[in-house]
């Protein structure tokens, strides 16, 4: 009996190829496929980035990723690992949000796993264009 699973698996597989779509071939030094689809699973799961930065990274109470414009820093790689490991105290945001962000988001996420999201986070505002 077919119970269908490789159908739900090919799409499964599609859908995380979209997440580097388009910037594959320039990930930062160090930075792997198989890391961006960990960083979206975490984004969206346990390291709880989607509950201030939306599904996806548009943005709720914390700013938009997926656009070019960085309200900290230059969104380069190695800066979006530290951002997120140190967070972003209170007041020293610019732009609308509420300008506070607790290391690793308030999540207890390990070092591995910040550098998963970094590098999918990394990928968000590159798709555009």
């Amino acid at each position: 009996m077919k119970h269908g699973f490789g159908g739900v698996a090919a799409a499964l597989v599609v859908a995380l190829a979209g997440t580097v779509s388009g910037v594959a071939g320039q990930l930062p030094e160090g930075v792997t496929a198989e890391m961006v689809e960990q960083g979206e699973e975490i984004f969206g799961g346990v390291g709880i980035c989607a509950a201030c930065h939306g599904a996806g990274g548009i943005g709720l109470i914390g700013p938009n990723l997926t656009d070019e414009e960085w309200l900290h820093g230059d969104g380069s790689f190695e800066f979006l690992v530290d951002l997120i490991t140190k967070g972003v105290a209170a007041g020293e945001s610019k732009g609308s949000t509420p300008g506070m962000m607790p290391p690793k988001g308030g999540s207890s996420i390990t070092e591995e796993q910040v550098r998963a999201v970094a590098a999918y986070v990394w990928t968000l505002s590159r798709k555009a264009g």
